[in-house]
């Protein structure tokens, strides 16, 4: 055993190595700073004492102990003092590169186009839905029965396929697009020739309007004797839809659900459709798309019906949805049948979620179980931050602060009447009430209560919803109450106009007009030490308020325009002086004045601008 002379003649000479060495240099790190992180956690990822980081706070006048919560601009004066490179993120930077990288052009294979079929109630959607999935090829060579799964995808004879979302309702639409969710390519608006517009047909033309998808009309029930298709497309007309041949580009198909007639007319001018928006993906890639709808089945669990919008999904991948995230047990088809893949433009039940997403949600692959996990608790994170605070948008006063804070450009509004002329005349006023800046945007117009679509479409767009003589049925209103989209009801339509007018004048810039309060003429000028130099002044004409804006003018001639910092009388300081007083001035930041000037005190105040 080594003696303790030894050991201590060893431990001096390394220290004499050391210090012919020289000081050893610093080692820089760079640091990774949230935007919340303790003293301590702190001192370790820069390798310091913690002792030495709470002296550093103290001398910038922080106490704090080594479980302190540090706020990020804190630590990075902290992580810059002691020499180290700083890297600042955020809590959602677990989102990025969530969506992977884009697609060179030579990875994108052309895929099959997307269409929601919409129209009026008894208009034949559900016929001509069962028409075209009769056509599938597929399906007579399996030999199987279509699940209803919210989708399915129509094999051609030629060998091309077409993916129709099994959604006829606006709901489900609206609720998707309220979402951020671009699913649908192409929207069908089934027409009945013997029964023309009615109103949920022009409902249907606004959400396909207001989501910017192109419109394929089918004109069906051609097979009846009273049928009238010229009609269809000059009524189309007055809703801004303009088919071929009527001065338009819209292309209109005539086709009977009933006897098959012009179904495969209609196909080729989805088809064509298709070609002209040029629709391609990358089957290569981790997958990605979005939810059509989920539920909750016994047995199963929570089922989603998924249509695939990039790359491929497989049995045993790690997905996220919405606030959801799970493994991919097994992937079912629209005919029932289990596969073990699935491409782009293809709709499949996906088993194996932790919970139920919502319609519209994003879905994507990620590499592993932890990626998955990190992404989905900051997600319901973030959605119960946003419950907590206040709703943005809730009340048109909400909105018309929102407005003057130049957030909106156009008001939204969705008008639901009690008969067709209040409709048209409010529709009509409404249009009228627009100027170069600002203008009113009508998401839709109809005659009825107010329902759940109502609600659905003007959350989608932000908007407001106006009831003139009608209500809303209580499903509409408890989801307008969650979602905070406001219902007003009118009887009378000047106030209509009124309510409108005053939000669009919101988003007016006010003007600014000045009013003058009265003049006053040096007499005197004093040097205050304190104070510097302060006028002796007689109020000639009105009174001067302390806090104004003020002019000093020299031989008529303006040579300052400020503040007024000092109004006195005798000793004691005043709000204002009447015309006749004398009293004592000193300007804001100003020096140069002499006897003989005169003062001139006036208000800017600002005036709202109305239509």
């Amino acid at each position: 055993m080594r003696s303790l002379a030894a050991m201590k003649r060893a431990r001096e000479k390394e220290k004499a190595r050391l210090a012919a060495q020289g000081p050893q240099a610093k080692q820089v790190r760079e640091v990774v700073v949230p935007e919340a992180i303790t003293v301590q956690e702190l001192a370790n990822r820069m390798a310091e004492r913690s002792v030495d980081v709470i002296k550093s706070l103290m001398k910038m006048g922080v106490m704090a102990t080594i479980n302190h919560p540090l706020d990020a601009d804190t630590a990075e004066l902290i992580v810059t003092e002691f020499g180290h490179k700083v890297k600042r993120v955020s809590e959602a930077d677990v989102e990025i590169g969530l969506a992977g990288d884009s697609d060179a052009d030579d990875q994108l294979v052309a895929r099959a186009p997307v269409v929601t079929i919409m129209g009026h109630v008894d208009h034949g959607k559900t016929s001509l839905l069962d028409a075209l999935r009769a056509t599938d090829v597929a399906k007579h060579e399996a030999g199987g029965i279509t699940q209803h799964i919210g989708a399915y995808k129509v094999s051609l004879k030629s060998g091309a396929a077409i993916t129709f979302l099994d959604t006829p309702g606006h709901e489900a639409f609206t609720a998707m697009r309220a979402r951020g969710a671009k699913v649908t390519d192409i929207v069908v608006l089934v027409v009945a020739a013997d029964d023309g517009i009615q109103p949920q047909t022009v409902e249907a033309i606004a959400h396909a309007k207001a989501a910017q998808v192109p419109i394929i009309v089918a004109i069906n029930k051609i097979d009846k004797g009273d049928a009238n298709p010229d009609r269809v497309r000059t009524d189309l007309l007055q809703h801004e839809v303009a088919l071929e041949g009527y001065g338009g580009d819209v292309l209109g198909v005539e086709v009977s659900a009933k006897t098959g007639k012009g179904l495969d007319k209609l196909e080729e001018a989805i088809l064509l459709q298709s070609e002209i928006l040029d629709l391609r993906a990358n089957p290569t890639r981790a997958a990605q798309g979005a939810i059509v709808e989920a539920k909750l089945e016994r047995g199963r669990g929570s089922v989603a019906t998924v249509l695939v919008q990039k790359g491929t999904i497989k049995v045993g991948d790690i997905f996220v949805a919405g606030e959801e995230w799970g493994r991919v047990r097994a992937l079912i088809d629209d005919h029932g049948r289990q596969v073990d893949s699935a491409g782009p433009s293809t709709p499949v039940e996906v088993l194996g979620l932790t919970g139920t997403p919502q319609a519209g949600d994003d879905f994507q692959v990620v590499e592993n179980e932890a990626r998955a996990r990190e992404v989905t608790e900051f997600r319901q994170r973030r959605t119960r931050e946003q419950t907590a605070a206040a709703r943005a948008r809730g009340t048109l006063e909400q909105m018309f602060t929102k407005i003057r804070e130049g957030e909106a450009k156009e008001l939204a509004v969705v008008v639901k009447t009690d008969v067709q002329g209040s409709l048209e005349a409010i529709s009509g006023s409404l249009a009228k009430l627009k100027t170069d800046e600002v203008a009113v945007r009508l998401l839709h117009g109809a005659v009825g209560g107010i329902t759940e679509g109502d609600v659905a479409l003007a959350k989608a767009s932000q908007g407001l919803i106006v009831g003139f003589n009608v209500r809303a049925n209580p499903q509409a209103r408890d989801l307008a109450k969650r979602d905070g989209i406001e219902i007003r009801y009118y009887s009378i339509i000047y106030d209509v106009i009124d309510d409108i007018k005053a939000a669009l004048s919101g988003l007016l810039a006010p003007s600014l007009r000045e009013k003058f309060l009265g003049n006053a003429e040096i007499r005197q000028v004093f040097d205050v030490s304190k104070a510097g130099k302060v006028a002796g002044c007689r109020v000639v004409e009105g009174m001067v308020k302390r806090g104004a804006k003020v002019r000093l003018l020299r031989d008529q001639t303006v040579i300052h325009e400020g503040t007024l910092k000092t109004l006195r009388r005798f000793k004691e300081e005043v709000r204002e002086v009447q015309e006749g007083y004398e009293c004592g001035m000193a300007f804001e930041n100003y020096q140069d004045i002499r006897e003989g000037d005169l003062i001139e005190c006036f208000e800017v105040e600002e005036v709202a601008r109305t239509i």
